[in-house]
């Protein structure tokens, strides 16, 4: 999946933060949900002008991070 077509960054918007298109959702609000357990219906439920698709593409964009940045972990 190509998340380029799913998210978008305004600096007038949320902050700049990443966000799913034709929303104000940041990206981080479904990672977030999603490392809490949540499951994409019910995220969908919460949050009636996301998709399946904003969510693939939400986890597609961590993914892509993950490749990218190195995080420290403590041993």
């Amino acid at each position: 999946m190509d998340w380029r077509e799913q998210i978008v960054v305004d600096a007038g918007r949320q902050g700049g933060q990443p966000c799913m298109r034709g929303t104000r959702i940041p990206v981080y609000v479904i990672l977030d949900n999603l490392a809490d357990g949540e499951s994409e219906e019910s995220i969908l439920a919460e949050y009636p002008t996301l998709t399946h698709t904003h969510i693939r593409a939400a986890l597609a964009f961590a993914a892509e991070i993950a490749h990218d940045r190195i995080v420290p972990i403590p041993a």
